[in-house]
């Protein structure tokens, strides 16, 4: 395109553009890129005057024209923004800026530096929609350019494509763009698969030429026959729309009966329900294939209304009945608004006003600039960027529209983060179901709310299928994670200060925090409570005079005091937590015994703290500590809080060596059953023709409980050897 051309283009729908300003970013662009050329061979320049093109088709403002002619120049030139808003403007330089990737990303991984460019670039779409069409016109160029790219790069660029901007495309109503930019991918990505699609849908529409044209001229004649003028005509779907559903249905080519659609467009919507009632008393409707998307609208605005029928010659005929204005919005979505107009005020602005997809954009892009890192934003971008949506109901009506294969924790978290947070039941059309369960089209929700339940399981993260709900749920769970650690935290704070004999308060603390390099009392507590920061330091930090005690002081025996100082060598002294167990409710993190032997009231005790998990509860003798003695910061000292009141059982791991015999397994048995021992577990191991080896995982009260089983088990003259194992 030349010059001349891109002008008169752009005149040719804006009589009012810009052409100084036209021919000047032409002008720029062209020198800016001198010499540079394209993995084609082309002058570089051509690419982004194909990029105003595309632009052009839009009818988009002179802005975007412009800012697209200058997009690479920031990136790849010499050029710089305060340059180009000296020459264009501030308003055509924040859009030029907004498609500038970040250049020299620290960052390690491909995945992360991909999603800091995506979230860079969507933070200014929420800005200013403009760049978004910008980067759609950018990428649909590159793809019909790609077969020039090393083969290295094509197949993650169709990739990239196909999970995001094609989706993104979609979202925004851009349909044509969006069915480019598939098939594009598609070809690059299963080339095989897209030849024999195409191939065979060429077959399909030279055998059915005169059926298509009858068809048409049919529906035609009807509509007219009755007072309804309407044009009408017939198209084919895309390769990668057919391929898609072919997988998705488990079906082959020749059972799909929608490959050929039909289009009614007409000048007014009361029309387009007349059109209805003619089509529908012409012909036999396909029960199951109705959709009225002109009274409730798609997110990215799209209306229209979908029906199927038996038409002539008995062929399934897909109809879809809409107003031009429907078709063009159909076609360009967001991009059908005509921003060159005078008095709507910005793009943006106009679209906040009269556009759901834009709103929706800004939305999500609000939610997901709260994820923790790269990978998890970019993730939770491609789940919000499903286009295939089901439409439910609130108890009071609100229409809640959900990614096909949503559960009710979706759509809880879409009526409201709150809601979803303390969801504890639903009712699906008036009916008890599970949580998890699927939603259809229509669905009337009611989610059944708890006070008593603050934050979400973890394991719903796994369970839910939006990006909005998976990132509440997610933060729920960091939050309710870092108030358990920060519990434990102050207990332990508490109770040292208690036997230091020293007053502890809040807003004495609040005076040492730079001292603890911390920013709140409440990072002070969860760094204590996940073994980041000793208790000791805080008490130092508020009192520089305090002497640190040691483990010694709080009455273990000195071998025992030897064996926690042996285990622990660089961490000889902590703080005593008290640790509830046995369920009753009061602990501030999960707490569990140790995996292979648990622990007993009566043994001496030790915590290891695991982030994010909780305690794991070991006997001082367990072996296993000496995998964390170059972890000192995991280990915390703790004793049994038991009330005597209630009895309960705790998890211990005997061996024994069994004489092989009948009857002796039963003996064994018999002896922990008749001392109240309960057996959870157990293994047996043939050491020999005459002893077998039983491993068995016991529940008793206490040590003094498990010591009198083993004493009865070793009186036995089938038992030749019992001991107790620690993990």
């Amino acid at each position: 395109m030349r010059q001349y051309d891109l002008v008169e283009k752009v005149r040719s729908y804006n009589p009012d553009t810009n052409e100084d300003l036209l021919n000047r970013a032409y002008v720029y662009a062209m020198k800016a890129h001198g010499a540079q050329t394209r993995a084609s061979g082309d002058p570089y320049f051509s690419h982004p005057l194909e990029v105003a093109a595309i632009l052009t088709g839009l009818k988009l403002d002179d802005a975007t024209i412009v800012a697209a002619l200058l997009h690479d120049t920031i990136e790849d030139t010499e050029a710089t923004r305060a340059e180009i808003d000296q020459v264009f403007g501030h308003e055509i330089g924040a859009l030029v800026e907004g498609l500038t990737k970040l250049k020299r990303l620290e960052l390690v991984s491909r995945e992360a530096k991909q999603a800091e460019n995506l979230r860079k670039l969507l933070l200014a779409i929420a800005d200013d929609v403009r760049v978004l069409l910008i980067k759609l016109a950018d990428r649909l160029h590159n793809m019909r350019t790609l077969e020039f790219v090393p083969a290295a790069s094509r197949r993650r660029i169709a990739e990239e494509t196909l999970d995001i901007y094609a989706p993104l495309a979609g979202r925004m109503g851009m349909q044509e763009m969006r069915e480019e930019l598939e098939d594009l991918s598609f070809r690059t990505i299963d080339p095989e698969a897209y030849g024999v699609v195409k191939q065979r849908l060429d077959a399909l529409a030279e055998k059915n030429r005169n059926l298509i044209s009858e068809i048409e001229s049919q529906l035609q004649k009807n509509l007219q026959k009755n007072g309804v003028v309407a044009h009408v005509y017939g198209r084919r779907k895309k390769p990668f729309s057919i391929w898609t559903k072919m997988e998705r249905k488990s079906v082959g080519f020749e059972q799909l009966s929608d490959i050929f659609g039909f289009r009614i467009v007409l000048d007014s919507v009361e029309a387009c329900y007349r059109a209805l009632g003619v089509v529908h008393t012409t012909w036999p409707v396909v029960p199951g294939r109705f959709k009225d998307y002109i009274s409730t609208p798609k997110q990215n605005d799209y209306r229209s209304i979908h029906t199927t029928v038996i038409g002539p010659g008995n062929q399934r005929v897909e109809l879809q009945i809409r107003t031009e204005e429907m078709d063009r919005i159909a076609e360009f979505g967001i991009a059908a608004h005509a921003f060159y107009k005078d008095g709507i005020g910005s793009p943006t602005e106009m679209l906040n006003r009269e556009s759901n997809a834009f709103a929706w954009l800004r939305h999500t892009i609000g939610m997901l600039s709260e994820s923790a890192n790269p990978e998890e934003f970019l993730e939770h971008t491609k789940l919000e960027l499903f286009h295939d949506q089901v439409f439910c109901f609130t108890p009071r009506g609100k229409l809640i529209a959900l990614p096909r294969h949503a559960n009710v924790i979706d759509f809880a978290y879409a009526v409201h983060t709150d809601v979803g947070n303390s969801a504890v039941g639903c009712k699906i059309n008036g009916k008890f179901a599970p949580l998890s369960s699927e939603l259809t089209n229509g669905d009337e929700v009611e989610v059944l709310t708890s006070d008593a339940q603050s934050a979400p399981p973890s394991a719903w993260e796994s369970l839910a299928v939006t990006g909005r709900a998976r990132a509440a749920i997610r933060r729920a769970t960091r939050t309710a994670v870092r108030d358990q650690y920060a519990g434990l935290g102050r207990r332990i704070i508490e109770r040292l200060f208690a036997r230091a004999k020293i007053e502890y308060a809040d807003d004495k603390l609040k005076g040492a925090l730079p001292r603890l390099a911390r920013a709140s009392i409440e990072d002070v507590m969860a760094s204590v409570g996940r073994g980041e920061l000793k208790a000791s330091d805080v008490a130092r930090a508020m009192y520089p005079d305090y002497k640190e005690e040691r483990v010694a002081r709080y009455g273990l025996k000195k071998g025992l005091a030897d064996k926690l100082k042996a285990a622990q060598p660089h961490h000889p002294a902590r703080a005593t937590a008290v640790i509830p167990v046995g369920g009753t409710g009061r602990a501030d993190l999960p707490i569990k015994f140790a995996p292979n032997g648990g622990a007993v009231p009566g043994d001496r005790i030790v915590g290891i703290v695991t982030p994010g998990e909780g305690i794991t509860i070991y006997p001082i003798q367990a072996p296993a500590l000496k995998d964390f003695e170059d972890e000192p910061e995991r280990w915390l000292d703790v004793r049994w809080d038991i009330d005597e009141t209630t009895p309960q059982r705790f998890p211990a791991r005997i061996r024994v060596d069994n004489v092989n015999e009948p009857g002796s397994l039963a003996q064994v048995a018999t002896v922990i059953a008749e001392h109240d021992g309960n057996i959870d577990n157990i293994s047996m191991s043939r050491r020999s023709p005459d002893f077998t080896e039983l491993t068995i995982d016991l529940e008793v009260y206490d040590l003094k409980h498990l010591s009198a089983i083993i004493a009865q088990l070793r009186a036995k003259a089938v038992v030749a050897r019992v001991e107790r194992v620690n993990g």
